[in-house]
């Protein structure tokens, strides 16, 4: 079984709209079981369970949460180098474009890449102007369809990337599916 945990932190309530988004993209791959954690809620044991992570967070300054940040430092600290080698992505809403959601994105899978995790980028398009290629990325809440599809994109990649390297289902590799992954327009 294919087990990926969707972690966030929402402020306002859009990382969360978009945490349920990149689970529900993740739970379109067979075989895939999906848990959805807040960052209050969940545990170490939580990232221990997964082959697979996304990581979602309000752009606080560019950057990943305070609420993030913590939860690696104090809550993940102790469990330093028993979480290398999995797979993981990462998402984030700000006030409006331009608020360095990418920044955001980016610092997240910095935090991730120090604790082992092997991170990745979306060159696919998910709607004529949206690609995830650091991280699904939302200016306010998710309402538009090219929105909910980069966020849906995002954990269908996840959950791709850890049924091929972890599970061996080679056959789900996106490469297999060129012509779904034509840019739009």
């Amino acid at each position: 079984m294919n087990r990926i945990l969707v972690l966030y932190d929402s402020q306002t309530g859009n990382v969360a709209q978009m945490a349920r988004l990149v689970a529900d993209g993740a739970a379109s791959v067979p075989g895939t079981e999906v848990r959805v954690r807040s960052v209050e809620e969940a545990t170490a044991d939580d990232v221990a369970w997964c082959d697979g992570l996304a990581v979602g967070s309000p752009t606080h300054m560019g950057i990943l949460s305070w609420k993030m940040k913590r939860f690696w430092d104090e809550t993940m600290g102790p469990s330093w180098m028993q979480v290398d080698g999995k797979i993981a992505c990462a998402f984030s809403s700000a006030g409006g474009w331009g608020g360095g959601m990418e920044l955001a994105c980016q610092s997240i899978l910095t935090v991730l890449m120090n604790f082992g995790f092997l991170t990745f980028g979306v060159t696919d398009y998910a709607s004529k102007m949206l690609t995830p290629h650091y991280g699904a990325v939302v200016a306010k809440e998710p309402r538009s369809d090219g929105d909910q599809a980069v966020c849906r994109l995002l954990g269908r990649r996840l959950a791709e990337w850890t049924a091929v390297f972890v599970h061996g289902r080679k056959e789900l590799h996106p490469a297999l599916r060129v012509a779904e992954r034509t840019p739009p327009g």
